[in-house]
């Protein structure tokens, strides 16, 4: 029989009313919105590190995590992009495969896929709601309470576990070593590369940030990196410290680019086991072209331990792949280009992409960054090119003093305008572009997400 009973939810769910359904023991939770609440409210707790957390949580949910098959990545830049590709490349083999990434661009549910779809928001709340006495035990019994990633990630495993996928490619949520993430023994362990970001956590220099990443590598466990310099280094050192065998991508695998223009690329990859000629991918810039061949090198790897992947699948997988966000294109006048650069390599990345494609149009930049990110070296890559520049603030708690962008960003460009709401910033600069001319939309995800919501209404693509 089952019974239904509606029962405040004290402070953490804002005193909202909530309606169980008592088909289970705690209850199945059909509020959604209550259940971002809740999560929202966890961020409260920000960044704790430390696995003791979240595997004393995965043990009273019967560590869901030991029973799936996993591709850990992890790396400074194109983790999202990588994982992607590794799991379009699965399902076009014939494999049901899960993806676990962060942050999100509009809704949390992006943040649990299988084969692309969304986890269903009743699923989610329910999920959530089944986890909350768990947390309350954990606390009252003398542990430190869960972070919302913690609480995010015991989510993902347990939701994998019971939709019995067959792959999990599994995102590491910061750095590595003590990420919620790595209470796993993958499959493969990927990084993709190593660059300075989050300093005020991972450590402030190239070699201090590559200790940490390298610290999902496991024992005997294969890894992949694109990784160079000081950080493939530090990488090999744990590789042949654990005996895990490494593949480079630059070395072992290696790929050349044979076109490329605003509607995609074509490129090759010359693997360990197949030679891959004529790949394509729909997303732009030469980066992606690593990170596919970063994934390809961890299908090969895959292949090494018995999995069937025919080479057409790893074909059709990467020119399905679609990141939002990253380089992404918007038709329409002006063309908009949004990308969430945050960081001097990504900024990077994304001046070489306007350079390749759009050489010789005008640019009006829109921007908004957090306080903890090397603002002034993203605006030395990224205004020179610019005749204009809007400034904005990101939607988060991190985005502190924002206007001092506009200080870094006036350096290189004249006219700057500083406009905090997002809204409004976007329509300024449209007004300021011309005919012919291009607008980047760049910096946190926080802002290119709210932007990129604003495009898809206005223009429907």
């Amino acid at each position: 029989m089952l019974m239904v009973r509606v029962g405040l939810c004290g402070l953490l769910w804002k005193n909202e009313v909530c309606l169980y359904l008592m088909s289970s023991p705690g209850g199945t939770l059909l509020d959604y919105q209550a259940a971002m609440n809740y999560l929202a409210e966890l961020t409260k707790f920000g960044f704790n590190f430390g696995l003791e957390r979240i595997e004393e949580l995965l043990r009273r949910l019967d560590t869901p995590h030991r029973q799936l098959k996993i591709v850990h990545v992890g790396g400074t830049n194109g983790k999202g992009s990588t994982t992607a590709m590794l799991a379009n490349i699965l399902r076009f083999a014939g494999y049901r495969v899960g993806t676990f990434t962060s942050p999100h661009l509009h809704v949390y549910t992006e943040r649990f896929r299988i084969n692309g779809a969304e986890i269903d928001r009743r699923k989610l709340a329910g999920l959530i709601a089944g986890l909350r006495p768990h947390l309350e035990e954990m606390v009252a019994g003398g542990f430190e309470h869960p972070t919302e990633f913690e609480v995010s990630t015991a989510i993902a495993f347990q939701y994998f576990n019971q939709e019995k996928v067959d792959f999990l490619v599994l995102e590491v949520g910061l750095g590595g070593a003590v990420d919620s993430t790595n209470v796993v023994t993958p499959l493969i362990s990927v990084i993709t590369n190593v660059a300075v970001d989050h300093t005020n956590y991972l450590g402030e220099t190239i070699g201090e940030i590559a200790r940490v990443k390298s610290g999902i590598i496991k024992p005997g466990i294969p890894a992949v990196t694109a990784a160079a310099g000081e950080a493939l280094e530090i990488i090999e050192a744990a590789c042949l410290d654990k005996g895990s065998p490494l593949t480079v991508v630059g070395r072992d695998i290696t790929w050349e680019q044979i076109s490329a223009s605003p509607a995609g690329q074509q490129f090759r990859v010359r693997g360990r086991r197949v030679a891959y000629n004529d790949l394509r991918l729909s997303m732009i810039g030469r980066h992606q072209q690593v990170n596919a061949a970063t994934a390809i090198a961890a299908i090969e790897l895959l292949a090494d331990q018995g999995i069937n992947i025919d080479p057409a699948a790893v074909r059709e997988g990467l020119v399905a792949t679609r990141w939002p966000a990253r380089l992404e294109l918007f038709g329409g006048e002006p063309l908009v280009l949004i990308d969430g650069a945050h960081n001097y390599e990504s900024a990077r990345s994304l001046r070489q992409a306007l350079t390749e494609y759009f050489p010789g149009r005008g640019l009006v930049l829109l921007i908004g960054m957090l306080d903890d990110k090397e603002r002034g070296l993203v605006a030395a890559e990224l205004a020179p090119a610019a005749r204009a520049a809007v400034v904005t603030r990101p939607d988060s708690p991190r985005a502190g003093h924002w206007q001092g962008l506009a200080r870094e960003v006036g350096r290189y460009v004249q006219e700057v305008y500083l406009v905090e709401d997002i809204k409004e910033a976007f329509e300024q600069a449209l007004s300021l572009a011309q005919p012919g001319e291009l607008l980047c939309v760049t910096g946190s995800l926080y802002m290119v997400g709210r932007v990129r919501e604003l495009i898809i209404k206005a223009r429907g693509n």
